[in-house]
């Protein structure tokens, strides 16, 4: 990692411009695993391990920092950010990786494949900012990979489907356009579907697979945590476990941009605030039952934009919440040092 340059990380010009006085003898470097108490980062002297400045959550895999060399003293703000609702009852945000120019959709052609799944992770990928690819496995073991390929291009303009056998070194290695020097790709998907086996074909490492469940195609996690690997064709490569929930919130851009075609109709509509049921002068309906529009991918739509402001509201809620306790924490703590000079 010697002679690894910091272009060759990903570092450019907007991450320059974020450097103010005084920060110029910093290391830049690049966050490859989060861990508790610990930041492993890549710079362009090799490799350290941070003592965070922030709470472990708030970093993740491909951020860039600031180093003294022994901690992260100032996190980058990302060009591209790929979070969600964290998974539960929690109401907040959990980030996922930054600074990754495509995102990959790994899914099989099998029972994995699932239309509404892929609109949804690639709702959260135009909302990160990032280039979608869909990655269609297992295109051996089926008569016609092709129609799965054509079913995911058909969900947004914006798609690229690449339908391979990943146990294929050379069918694998269609990805390298997209893993090239200073670039960044990330692997997201379900378990099972060969994220591992396309990351074993892409970079140096020979990290352990494992099979599905042959009832119903569903995955083993083989991934347990997110990191940033060198790849073969010279780029970054981020892995990560499957997930099982994938809530949205704060993507209501992101879901237009892969339902750009409903979302122009809808703005067609007489009410801005029109809910396409029995409203009059409502575009929705009329394209509707002129079989403009299919009545599923609306259905999936209207769940999607209903899950979205719920999250987002419930989500802005907590931050009022949060910043009120913090003004109230610290006008006793202004008080308490009050009373103490007064007290002298």
């Amino acid at each position: 990692m010697t002679d690894t340059t910091l272009a060759d990380l990903g570092w450019s010009e907007a991450f320059a411009r974020q450097l103010t006085a005084g920060e110029e003898t910093l290391k830049p470097m690049r966050v490859a695993e989060v861990h508790r108490d610990r930041l492993r980062a890549l710079g362009s002297t090799g490799d350290a391990m941070l003592i965070p400045s922030e709470r472990a959550g708030a970093y993740a895999v491909g951020d860039w920092v600031l180093s003294d060399g022994t901690s992260a003293l100032r996190r980058l703000d990302p060009a591209t950010d790929l979070t969600r609702k964290a998974a539960g009852h929690t109401v907040e945000r959990q980030r996922i990786a930054a600074n990754i120019d495509t995102i990959a959709v790994v899914t099989s052609c099998n029972a994995d494949f699932n239309l509404a799944r892929l609109e949804r992770y690639l709702a959260l990928i135009a909302s990160a900012g990032c280039l979608p690819l869909v990655v269609l496995t297992k295109a051996d073991l089926v008569e016609d990979a092709d129609d799965y390929r054509r079913q995911a291009e058909k969900l947004s303009p914006l798609v690229t489907a690449l339908a391979l056998n990943a146990k294929d070194m050379e069918d694998a290695g269609r990805l390298t356009a997209w893993c090239g020097p200073g670039r960044t790709l990330a692997l997201v998907g379900s378990s099972g579907v060969g994220k591992t086996t396309l990351r074993n074909a892409l970079t140096e490492q020979a990290a352990a697979t494992a099979g599905i469940r042959e009832d119903d195609a569903k995955g083993r996690h083989t991934t347990t945590f997110r990191s940033l690997v060198r790849t073969r064709a010279g780029g970054w490569l981020i892995d990560t476990p499957g997930m099982r929930e994938l809530q949205l919130a704060d993507a209501q851009d992101g879901i237009g941009e892969v339902f750009d075609d409903i979302t122009e109709i809808a703005a067609q509509c007489r009410f801005n605030d029109c809910a396409h049921d029995t409203e009059p002068g409502c575009a929705i309906r009329a394209a509707l039952d002129a079989g403009h529009i299919d009545p599923d991918r609306l259905k999936r739509w209207q769940k999607l934009m209903l899950e979205d402001r719920y999250n987002s509201e419930s989500l802005s809620q907590t931050r009022s919440r949060q910043k009120a306790f913090g003004k109230m924490v610290k006008g006793g703590q202004a008080r308490g040092r009050q009373k103490r000079n007064q007290g002298r």
